[in-house]
C-alpha cells in the first residue's frame, strides 16, 4: 500500500527520511516568487537534521548568498540518541574523523551543531565548506534547553522532523511563536493538536508536491518495501529510496499559491456535467448525523451552495482561506475537541451510532472517512 513505509515508521519510530534536494528547492523556490525577501537578513535553524547525509543544511548553505541569510543553524541527534530513543538505522560516515574536535566517546553520546554566518567565509563565496562544527552539550534531541535556546534564536525552522514526534515538533516551534517550513503527512492536518491551527489559520499546507509522491532517502539497510522502491525509480530516484504517498509541506509563511481559489462549477452544473459518475447519480447526499452535505471530491464542490460541506482532508492543500471558512472537522474526535458551540451550529446528533468514536459523519447509516467542514465565503 502507498502508506506502509510511513505506517512502519508510526509503529516502530523508524524516522529517518532524507529530504531530497530538488523537492527543498522548489518549495523554498515557491516563497521567493511570493516574497523574495523571505528569507533576507534571517536566522534558519534545520533541527533533527544529520548535515553529513540531509539536504536541508546543503540546500541553505549553498544558496546563502542568494537567499541573504543572517545566520545557518543546524543540529543533529547523536548516535546513541537515534539508537535508543527512536530505533533508527544510522549510516556511518568518516566525517568527523577529518576534523581536530573530533572525539571518539562523544561522536557516539553528543550531538553537533553546524552553523554558517556571513563571517564564516573562507573562498571568496560562502558555502556548505565554510559550514563550522561542535559537539552539543546534549544529544541534539529538540526538546533540551540547549536546542530551545537555538530555536529562540532562529527567525524560521525549516526540517523534516520525526514524523513520530510531529505534533511535540508543532508544538514546539509554535510556542516560540517561530515561523516554519516542515514535512509531515496530510493526515497530521486533523490532529488534534493541529486542526486548530489550520482552521485559525495559524498554519497551512505548503506550496509543491501536495496530492503527489514524495521521494526520500533512507539510510544503507533500511528496510524499504519494493514496491516504494520501484516507484521512487521511477520518478528517477535508483539506489536507497522510498516514497510516501501522503507526505507533504506544512508552514505558517505565505506563498502565493495559497491564495489561488478553486476554479468551481455549480451545483446544477455538477449534477450534469461533472467526470465524477458519483455526483452525477447520487447527486449530494445530506449527512444522517450533520446539517452538512457530502461532496466527495473536491474538484466538485458547487461554487454557489452556501451551506456546510463535508469534503476530504485532501482539501487542504487546495484551501484558499478567501473561497472558504473551515467550520470543523468531521471525525473519530470531532466531538470531544469541539469548541464550544461548534456542533450546535452543525446541527449535530449525539445519538446516531455507527461503532466507532462520536464525531465522524454519517451517510446512510455508515462513517464516511474523516472529512473537513467547510463553507463558502460570501462577497
Amino acid at each position: 500500500m502507498a502508506n506502509d513505509s510511513l505506517q512502519q515508521a508510526k509503529r516502530v519510530k523508524n524516522d529517518e527520511f532524507y529530504t531530497v534536494y530538488d523537492y527543498i528547492q522548489k518549495e523554498i523556490n515557491a516563497y521567493l516568487e511570493y516574497d523574495p525577501d523571505t528569507f533576507r537578513d534571517k536566522v534558519v535553524l534545520c533541527p533533527c537534521d544529520d548535515p553529513e547525509w540531509s539536504n536541508f543544511t546543503r540546500f541553505f548553505a549553498q544558496n546563502f548568498e542568494m537567499l541573504g541569510l543572517r545566520k545557518l543553524i543546524s543540529t543533529s541527534y547523536s548516535m546513541e540518541a537515534k539508537k535508543a530513543k527512536y530505533e533508527q538505522y544510522h549510516q556511518m560516515t568518516m566525517f568527523e574523523t577529518y576534523f581536530p574536535q573530533y572525539d571518539e566517546s562523544k561522536a557516539v553520546t553528543k550531538g553537533k551543531i553546524f552553523t554558517l554566518t556571513r563571517e564564516s567565509d573562507k573562498s571568496g563565496v560562502i558555502d556548505f565548506d565554510d559550514l563550522e562544527w561542535q559537539y552539543l552539550e546534549g544529544d541534539g534531541d529538540f526538546r533540551s534547553d540547549e536546542v530551545k535556546r537555538l530555536r529562540d534564536e532562529a527567525d524560521i525552522i525549516v526540517t523534516n522532523p520525526p514524523f513520530s514526534l510531529f505534533r511535540d515538533f508543532v508544538n514546539w516551534v509554535f510556542e516560540a511563536n517561530k515561523h516554519c517550513i516542515i514535512i509531515g503527512t496530510i493526515g497530521a492536518a486533523i490532529y488534534k493538536e493541529i486542526f486548530p491551527l489550520i482552521k485559525g489559520n495559524l498554519l497551512w499546507i505548503g506550496a509543491t508536491n501536495n496530492g503527489k509522491d514524495m521521494v526520500f532517502e533512507v539510510p544503507e539497510g533500511a528496510d524499504v518495501d519494493p514496491k516504494d522502491r520501484e516507484k521512487a525509480a521511477k520518478l528517477g530516484y535508483v539506489g536507497n529510496y522510498t516514497r510516501l504517498g501522503n507526505a507533504c509541506w506544512y508552514t505558517n509563511i505565505n506563498h502565493g499559491r495559497r491564495h489561488q481559489p478553486l476554479n468551481l462549477m455549480t451545483m446544477a452544473d455538477n449534477l450534469k456535467f461533472s467526470k465524477h459518475k458519483q455526483i452525477r447519480e447520487n447527486g449530494y447526499q445530506r449527512y444522517d448525523n450533520y446539517d452538512a452535505i457530502e461532496v466527495p471530491f473536491a474538484d466538485a464542490i458547487p461554487a454557489d451552495y452556501d451551506g456546510v460541506m463535508g469534503v476530504p482532508i485532501t482539501f487542504m492543500d487546495k484551501y484558499c482561506p478567501e473561497q472558504f471558512e473551515i467550520i470543523w472537522q468531521a471525525s473519530g474526535n470531532a466531538y470531544a475537541n469541539a469548541p464550544a458551540g461548534v456542533m450546535d451550529y452543525l446541527r449535530f446528533d449525539p445519538t446516531i451510532k455507527y461503532g466507532g468514536g462520536l464525531g465522524a459523519a454519517v451517510l446512510d447509516g455508515k462513517a464516511v472517512y474523516s472529512r473537513i467542514l467547510i463553507k463558502r465565503v460570501k462577497g
